[in-house]
């Protein structure tokens, strides 16, 4: 699907970094279809040197020469990027947003009439290939751009489609939910220290055991209620710990965590 074009990311930052070496890495494409700008040199040139791509400080050589072109900067510098690519080239092309908060309409506004733009929003394990990225189209992508989106970003993890007004709601649970993951490691690690474990066998306990828990949900397809069923045998010790956790307000606590960052992510977004 990628044969023969040119992908350029404007912005090479950590995770256009992380695209860029896993779409190598997977034969997407090979380094010389890859232009990436930054206004950062050093950035730039540590790029060049560790796959071999294209790099340029102009923004507008990289949406002028590339299609797709992934957005990949800052929420708060969008609106000036956009200005200055805006015209760049001579077709409409595919457009492709990482930018947290900005909403497809937005992007649209400041390019050629026609622009198709997708939003993406990946998450912080696509870093080691297990992130997860939600996609949703603006007003003129279609299946064929989603389909090289979802290739895309499924060389770093998973991807799930969602409508574009659920988008904050994504932030809140899984562009979030990596922190929420890392207190659960550290309480049930320092658990175990407490109970005389030592802290490097603790914490090893603690991560493969939510890693090994995370990976069987999604492999057996079981809702999460049965896998715990599976666990929980009666008057055991299993069942002793769940309701400790339920004393705790384990669950509505973390829902209510969910529903704290997804209010912020709509503060943020601010109509962008």
């Amino acid at each position: 699907m990628l044969k023969g074009k040119k992908i350029g990311f404007v912005g090479g930052g950590k995770m256009g970094g992380v695209l860029i070496g896993s779409i190598i890495s997977h034969g997407l494409l090979n380094a010389g279809a890859i232009m990436v700008s930054d206004v950062v040199g050093e950035r730039l040139e540590e790029l060049k040197e560790l796959y071999g791509v294209h790099v340029t400080e102009d923004n507008r050589e990289v949406a002028g020469g590339a299609d797709p072109v992934i957005l990949a900067v800052k929420p708060q510098n969008m609106a000036e990027v956009l200005e200055e690519i805006s015209g760049a080239g001579e077709r409409p092309g595919l457009i492709i947003s990482i930018a947290a908060g900005i909403s497809t309409s937005f992007i649209e506004g400041y390019l050629r009439k026609g622009v198709r733009v997708i939003r993406a929003m990946p998450n912080m394990p696509a870093m080691i290939g297990e992130g997860v990225t939600a996609l949703a189209c603006g007003r003129f992508a279609g299946e064929e751009d989603l389909a090289l989106a979802r290739l895309i970003f499924d060389s770093v993890g998973i991807t799930v489609f969602v409508e574009e007004k659920l988008m904050d709601a994504v932030t809140g649970l899984s562009g979030s939910g990596p922190a929420y993951g890392f207190v659960v490691i550290e309480a049930l690690s320092e658990a175990g220290v407490r109970m005389g474990l030592s802290r490097d066998v603790a914490l090893r306990l603690s991560a493969q055991t939510i890693l090994g828990a995370a990976r069987l949900c999604l492999v057996s397809g079981k809702h999460p209620a049965e896998l715990r069923d599976m666990v929980t045998s009666p008057g055991g010790t299993t069942i002793a710990g769940l309701k400790a956790l339920e004393e705790g307000r384990i669950r509505a606590t973390l829902m209510a965590a969910v529903e704290a960052a997804t209010a912020r992510a709509r503060e943020l977004g601010g109509g962008k």
